[in-house]
């Protein structure tokens, strides 16, 4: 995080993508249907896109179903803060849970993993 910035609060929801075959016209739809701007973020080969409201703000992002990206469910997943990551992914394999993908860097602090809720809701654990 930038010098200034708040780190959020664990428990709290901290952002939001979308991963999807089609990226490119899932953006366009979405600053179509909502009004929002997007700034190119580099994956190297390809770009993936930061969702901005008017102004610049980043409010979501819109990913290829590529490279880190691939296999994430097509969904808009909001990602979760928690404290500690592994006791977060024991906890939700021993309440029934399933962990989708292992703990990976995220773009930015801290690293990441994709969970679904026993009635196949899926959401994002981000450690802080």
């Amino acid at each position: 995080m930038a010098e200034g910035q708040n780190i959020p609060r664990a428990g709290t929801i901290i952002f939001t993508d979308l991963t999807v075959d089609g990226a490119d016209e899932a953006r366009d739809f979405y600053k179509k249907v909502i009004g929002w701007e997007h700034s190119d973020l580099s994956m190297g080969e390809y770009d993936d896109y930061v969702m901005t409201a008017p102004g610049g703000e980043g409010v979501a992002g819109i990913c290829h179903q590529a490279g880190a990206n691939q296999g994430l469910p097509p969904v808009w997943l909001v990602y979760f803060g928690v404290a500690d990551l592994q006791a977060s992914l024991e906890a939700c394999r021993t309440n029934g849970g399933k962990v989708h993908t292992e703990p990976k860097e995220a773009i930015g602090p801290g690293s990441y993993a994709v969970i679904e809720y026993p009635a196949g809701s899926f959401c994002a654990l981000s450690q802080l």
